[in-house]
């Protein structure tokens, strides 16, 4: 499967505990002296198994933003004296600031891609995935519950080619179901998203040949529909407004308090977005030696379809050893007990062979 999807932007700074990394000038985002000791376990407790004290910045995927949030509090018991802010503003522009060495490390929703390499040249970037989510079908459609869509109609929807709810393509994915001709209004991303990259991503896999508009973190949708800023700006689109039908993550979704669909998968079966069906999309897939890999369209009974991960991106090289300990330690957390505050958000947790890869990925931070 090709590595189409790109970044996710959505204004929004918050203060968080995270990882860092560096690129040159991200030393003086805020590493403390010394400190000594690293760690590279996955655990909280191995990342206290010595007190370091600094500030690593970081910037990028919104869909980070709420377990970078939940992390903060919880690994301040086991670093009280290291300090992580993380500043949303979407996958682009995590990797933009750690490019131009404004941040520590960076969220992002995509690997680099190909037009960004040049603002890395010299620098190995280790990627670490922290999070994989389902991406939702959220809709607006009084009276209608379990709606089914097949990769195909939705292709169809936001194409702007379906046009209201009692399209023959709608109604065959709904037997028996009773749907109105209300008009579909489109809900989509205003701003360069990892979201709309990982779900146009699952469209050109799914149904290359009924979808044409491609896979990009911007798409040229139809005039008709409705864009807005961030997975929760589409989530409000989608909640004011009748007929409407929006790709939003699933803590958003859940969050807003949205309807959203059952999608028929690479077997057949129509499967509902949850984070165990997240997990189980994730499970099938082969991470390249980088651990980079897409989890949309994957195959397997329970696999939600359209499924998308999330990254950490560090420098290999760090310019202070401070600086290199504070990244494992708080990644070492992430990879650890950070995985348990997962399912309560709404995210999923990363498979275990996955996990493990990225916990022996720690070791190659350096400085």
């Amino acid at each position: 499967m090709q590595l189409r999807y790109r970044q996710q932007v959505t204004a929004a700074g918050i203060s968080v505990v995270a990882l860092a990394l560096t690129l040159g000038a991200c030393s003086s985002s805020g590493s403390s002296s010394s400190s000594g000791g690293s760690s590279s376990s996955g655990s909280a407790s191995s990342s206290g198994s010595a007190s370091l004290s600094g500030t690593l910045n970081g910037s990028g995927s919104t869909f980070q933003l709420t377990f970078q949030q939940e992390a903060i509090s919880a690994f301040k018991s086991v670093q009280p004296n290291l300090t992580v802010n993380y500043g949303g503003g979407g996958s682009g522009k995590g990797r933009t600031d750690l490019a131009s060495g404004t941040v520590n490390f960076a969220g992002s929703d995509s690997p680099i891609p190909a037009k960004e390499e040049s603002g890395f040249t010299g620098k190995t970037i280790l990627y670490f995935p922290v999070i994989i989510g389902p991406i939702t079908m959220a809709y607006n459609l009084s009276g209608v519950s379990n709606l089914k869509l097949s990769p195909a109609t939705i292709a169809g929807i936001f194409s702007g080619k379906i046009k209201t709810w009692n399209d023959p393509a709608i109604k065959a994915d709904n037997s028996g179901v009773s749907l109105p001709s209300t008009p579909i209004t489109l809900a989509v991303r205003s701003d360069s998203s990892g979201t709309t990259a990982n779900f146009t991503e699952f469209l050109v896999d799914a149904v290359p040949s009924a979808w044409s508009l491609g896979s990009s973190s911007t798409i040229k949708w139809p005039s008709t529909a409705r864009a807005a800023s961030g997975n929760p700006g589409v989530a409000q689109v989608v909640k004011s407004t009748p007929g409407a039908i929006g790709y939003v993550d699933y803590a958003t979704a859940k969050a807003s308090g949205l309807s959203f669909a059952s999608v028929k998968n690479k077997d057949g079966s129509y499967v509902a977005p949850s984070p165990a069906s997240a997990t189980a999309a994730a499970s099938s897939v082969t991470a390249k030696a980088d651990l980079t890999f897409a989890a949309v369209w994957q195959g397997g009974a329970t696999a939600y379809p359209i499924t998308y991960q999330s990254w950490d991106l560090v420098n290999a090289k760090q310019p202070t050893a401070n600086d290199a300990a504070m990244l494992k330690a708080y990644l070492g957390y992430l990879l650890g007990d950070g995985q348990k505050l997962l399912e309560q958000i709404g995210l999923a947790p990363l498979p275990a062979s996955l996990d493990q890869q990225a916990v022996a990925q720690l070791d190659k931070i350096t400085s």
